[in-house]
């Protein structure tokens, strides 16, 4: 489930208390206090054997004996008592409940285990939605909801806060409230046996009165869910999480990879760079965070500049800047000057601004309105050190007097302030909250604020880049790849050979050196012989996974007769060293010598919670000390390959330097690509390793490979925590023309050809079609059009060739689903040029079908009542079509499934 009859835990009318109590110390009273002191509108009905009445109102000794069913359900009764609870409720009509209670999925004890399976069980014929078990419980301030065991109430604003530990919650809104800082929605997921991120994230995506949301995870479960969700709402609002558990060993480190981390916390922070979420690493950056974006405004880059009194505090906000990837601002030529006429001659005529430990309000206020014009300054730090000759409190009010005086001004310019001290600061600092104007105790912290706030809006746009086209055609054998393995799994194999490696990454166009395989010394002198050159001798056992620890690589060998000796020695020293190790021959190959290449490492392991999971990272031999690698989720496209590559040490050096021609990072990148595509199209792959891949100014050449097997029980597209490209729906239709046309999923690489479409369109078609004019395109809806989730969106495009033989776009069909499939949103748009030749029908067929294939229940639209031929179009498919009943100019079109 999703977000189905999530409406009755965060807006319930009324509200039953199952397991109300007046004995001081038990959370049955302490629920109920919160609840009946919260100021809640709705109807509270207090369940309890053991009290007449509850804070005054009078109690029912069960849930049948309710006058009605509640919209919502608060339990804090003992376990044993909870199915046979959720079921009554169930019956009643209550859709939604809060289990308090401890001990179901965490506990080892198997009754436990049984209790939560009958709870989900009793719950599942009513669609009832249960969050819990040991949750804190769920806060909406805006109506007055508190069904908690929470100490204090939170005060009312526009932050959700979603977190699997009550004690994280209550920390983080304690704190809130001393800051002045109210939230929309507060629940504490506890163990997750129903509820869990993923369907919060969904349902706070479209809830009106949050503004953004906070997360605390220890853990998630359904890894495509939570993804979909995190990246649909992190394209509306700011997600801040904090993840727990960073250094945890609970996920083994692959039996191949010598550059692979061990810790899933790696697998988890890939996942979210992929939602577009921003990561801060402990509780005081999510405090900052919560201040930050409770009160802040966009910065369009991250040069900082820094105001203060003192020299000192400047500095050490530099260094912090500076530390984390920010910029000094460089003031400009006016500012300068401006500065030189309004501040004492002894200011620091650069950036830090020193404007000396005296500085009056007034001078505060002039130096940041000079500040606030500087076109090369993204957004301003203000400090202040306490000062026996100038008061703290008269240059806050300065400061908003200044802002407030200048609105206008500052519209587009961030402005934090940093009032240094204690009982010289607290005034300043209230000012300030009650400003809504970031303030922080520390420049330090001040400076991480600020570069959160870079962070996220350089995450938003990296969701909505539009990614460059694949440089080469790229058309893999899978066929081929998937006959090698299945020939290694009929033979009961775990490990292809590296031959056969090699030969599945062939089959995807990576280029790989000639490989052969021997049996023994004398076959290996053999093959060096036809290769007729210098060769690179490797010893083949999938129990050895470093060569080098028993010698196991010989290199420039010149001649057959050198390689036979090595070969026999080598063997000889392996099973010295290894005598446990299974002997499977040797690899000849001929020597490549490219004086400049780069020792890269490519891998791929397959995590329980969110499958296949890719690394790049610096390779060769001591892959292991050097530890320079970054992870990435698959499908990639040439975007997000070079984005991981980027995040790699190696990088750099890659790049080029002196003496060191750069490397061909495009084929890097593809080399990338073709290694995503291979484990989304393969399921058998459980690990896979290159290492090393050379890469030069020239291109890439795997040198070595390793796959490891294990025998898939569904499709490759099953275990991807991100849907794939499907393929599957591609189709080609020839018209009776002759011309051909290729209908296919829309790509990301497609927003050039959409953007032409919108192009091509008259300003009534533009009317007509997005049922309001237009002049443009905007590229947040370009991008947001055509990079979908193919998990719950679809679009399909109609492609073809022009005179020219160029491929165009003529048209798509797009569909929207809600979490729960219930209805999809659909929308067709053609070129200008191509209406009347019948792509609209076939579009629209092809786009029902595929909802119905979905299990979608609805498909829905809106279309203008002057758009006859649509209308037209949909009463032939057998949409019902009804007036609008906000807008009589609007026909809503709806067809059931």
């Amino acid at each position: 489930m999703t977000i189905r009859n999530l409406k009755y835990l965060f807006a319930p009318c009324s509200v039953a208390l199952i397991g109300a109590s007046q004995t001081p110390g038990t959370i049955g009273r302490v629920v109920a206090g919160n609840l009946f002191s919260a100021g809640f509108k709705g109807e509270i009905f207090p369940v309890s054997t053991e009290f007449k009445t509850i804070e005054g109102v009078k109690t029912y000794p069960d849930v049948a004996s309710l006058p009605r069913a509640p919209d919502l359900a608060v339990i804090v009764t003992p376990p044993d008592t909870i199915p046979e609870m959720i079921a009554q409720l169930g019956k009643r009509g209550t859709r939604a409940a809060v289990v308090l209670t401890d001990g179901f999925t965490n506990d080892t004890d198997p009754h436990h285990q049984e209790l939560n399976m009958a709870m989900l069980a009793a719950a599942r014929p009513h669609l009832f939605r249960i969050v819990g078990p040991s949750s804190l419980g769920v806060m909406v301030p805006g109506i007055g909801l508190n069904a908690s065991f929470g100490h204090a109430p939170p005060l009312s604003g526009n932050l959700a806060l979603v977190a699997q530990s009550g004690t994280v919650l209550t920390a983080v809104l304690d704190w809130g409230t001393s800051q002045g800082i109210g939230f929309s929605k507060c629940v504490a997921l506890g163990e997750m046996a129903d509820g869990d991120f993923g369907d919060m994230l969904d349902y706070l995506a479209y809830d009106y009165s949050t503004q953004a949301i906070l997360l605390y995870i220890e853990e998630i479960t359904g890894a495509r869910k939570f993804i979909s969700a995190a990246r649909a709402v992190a394209r509306i609002k700011p997600v801040i999480v904090v993840k727990a558990g960073r250094h945890g060993e609970n996920v083994l480190a692959p039996a191949s990879h010598t550059g692979f981390p061990t810790g899933s916390d790696a697998f988890y922070d890939a996942a979210f760079r992929r939602t577009g979420m921003l990561r801060v690493k402990d509780m005081q950056a999510l405090f900052n965070a919560v201040q930050t974006l409770a009160v802040a405004r966009r910065v369009s880059g991250n040069r900082l500049a820094i105001l203060t009194n003192g020299r000192s505090m400047g500095v050490m906000a530099t260094d912090t800047l500076i530390d984390r990837g920010g910029q000094l601002a460089v003031l400009g030529p006016d500012t300068l000057d401006r500065f030189n006429q309004i501040l004492p001659s002894a200011w620091s005529h650069g950036n830090p601004v020193n404007i000396m430990n005296d500085a009056p309000g007034s001078r505060y206020g002039d130096a940041l309105e000079a500040l606030a014009n500087d076109t090369g300054t993204d957004a301003v730090l203000v400090i202040n050190c306490p000062s026996a000759v100038a008061s703290s409190t008269e240059a806050s009010n300065a400061v908003i007097n200044t802002l407030q005086d200048k609105i206008s001004t500052y519209n587009r310019k961030l402005v934090l302030t940093c009032w240094i001290g204690n009982e010289s600061a607290l005034e300043a600092r209230r000012i300030f909250t009650e400003n809504r104007i970031p303030t922080y105790t520390t420049p330090a912290e001040a400076v991480r604020g600020f570069m959160q706030i870079v962070r996220y809006h350089k995450s938003q746009e990296m969701l909505m880049e539009t990614p460059p086209n694949i440089p080469e055609v790229f058309t893999p054998d899978s066929a081929t790849a998937q006959k090698i393995i299945d020939g290694a799994l009929a033979e009961n194999r775990s490990w292809l050979t590296v031959s056969e490696a090699m030969a599945v990454l062939a089959a995807y166009a990576i280029p790989v050196v000639a490989t052969h395989e021997a049996s023994s010394p004398e076959a290996a002198a053999g093959l060096a012989e036809t290769i007729g050159g210098p060769t690179a001798l490797k010893i083949v056992s999938p129990d050895i996974i470093h060569k080098s620890d028993v010698s196991g690589v010989s290199l420039n060998l010149e001649t057959p007769d050198v390689v036979c000796k090595n070969a026999a020695a080598m063997l000889e020293r392996v099973r010295h060293l290894r005598p446990d190790a299974h002997f499977q021959g040797f690899t000849v190959q001929p020597m490549v010598h490219r004086p400049h290449a780069h020792e890269l490492i490519i891998g791929m392991a397959d995590d329980a919670l969110f499958g296949p999971v890719l690394m790049v990272g610096h390779g060769g031999m001591a892959v292991e000390v050097i530890g320079d690698k970054a992870l990435a989720l698959p499908p990639l496209n040439m975007k997000l390959a070079h984005e991981v590559m980027a995040r790699t040490r190696v990088y750099r050096l890659l790049q080029g330097y002196p003496g060191m021609p750069g490397a061909n990072l495009d084929s890097i990148a593809l080399t990338l690509v073709k290694i995503s595509q291979l484990v989304c199209d393969i399921a058998d792959i459980a690990e896979l390793e290159i290492n090393p891949l050379l890469a030069d100014a020239h291109g890439v050449l795997v040198l070595d490979a390793r796959i490891k097997l294990v025998k898939a029980i569904c499709p490759a597209i099953d275990r991807l925590a991100i849907h794939p490209y499907p393929k599957e729906l591609e189709e080609i239709l020839n018209l009776p023309d002759g011309q051909t046309l290729l209908i296919r999923p829309i790509r990301p690489e497609d927003e050039p050809d959409f953007q032409k479409i919108f192009a091509s369109l008259s300003p009534e078609e533009i009317r007509l079609r997005f049922l309001h004019p237009m002049n443009t395109m905007p590229h947040t809806l370009a991008a947001r059009l055509t990079q979908i989730d193919y998990d719950r969106e679809m679009a399909l495009v109609v492609e073809g060739k022009n005179k020219e033989g160029a491929t165009e776009l003529y048209g798509l069909v797009q569909l929207s689903a809600d979490p729960d499939k219930e209805r999809a949103e659909f929308a067709i748009l053609l070129r200008g040029d191509m209406t009347g030749l019948g792509l609209g029908p076939m579009l629209l067929r092809r786009i029902i079908d595929y909802a119905g294939s979905q299990g979608i229940g609805e498909v829905f639209g809106d279309v203008l009542s002057e758009n006859k031929s649509m209308l037209k179009l949909c009463r032939v498919f057998g949409f019902q079509v009804t007036s609008d009943g906000e807008d009589p100019g609007n026909k809503l079109v709806s067809l059931k499934l």
